[in-house]
């Protein structure tokens, strides 16, 4: 029993190296901003800072020891996959997705002759192009 107990903590040392580094990673900024703080320089932010990186050091701490209980202990695996089974979102909660038309339903049905306004548009741009023709340039009228 006692090489299965030592393979486990063999498999888990990369882990604690990994937590510790981190660990202590986190504990050194909060003391630089600690001491920014008590700088001249220091502001509130720094404080907030210097209180919050031990927070990060201890959430590490305890997702690592969470590792470890759950590793180590199946009866804790199978609390957590019974209590956690799969949810399912009830109809009518979330929102319709919205569509997005294809490209052929986008297509006009009309012919383009057979459209009205677009007729009136273009033959008001060729009555200004044939009285702009008409009208002498700014050029002609200088010479």
């Amino acid at each position: 029993m006692q090489s299965g107990s030592s393979a486990r903590g063999s498999r888990r040392r990369p882990a604690l190296i990994a937590l510790v580094v981190v660990a202590a990673a986190c504990l050194a900024l909060a003391w630089w901003q600690w001491d920014v703080y008590e700088s001249s320089a220091g502001t509130a932010q720094n404080l907030g800072y210097a209180l919050q990186w031990p927070a990060f050091a201890v959430a590490v701490i305890w997702a690592y020891r969470r590792f470890v209980v759950l590793e180590g202990n199946p009866d804790e695996q199978a609390k957590l996959t019974e209590s956690k089974g799969a949810t399912e979102i009830p109809a009518g909660i979330l929102p319709d997705r919205p569509t997005t038309p294809s490209a052929s339903s986008l297509r006009s049905t009309t012919a383009p002759d057979d459209d009205s306004a677009l007729a009136d548009y273009n033959s008001y741009l060729a009555d200004l192009r044939r009285s702009d023709a008409s009208q002498p340039s700014s050029e002609d009228q200088r010479r």
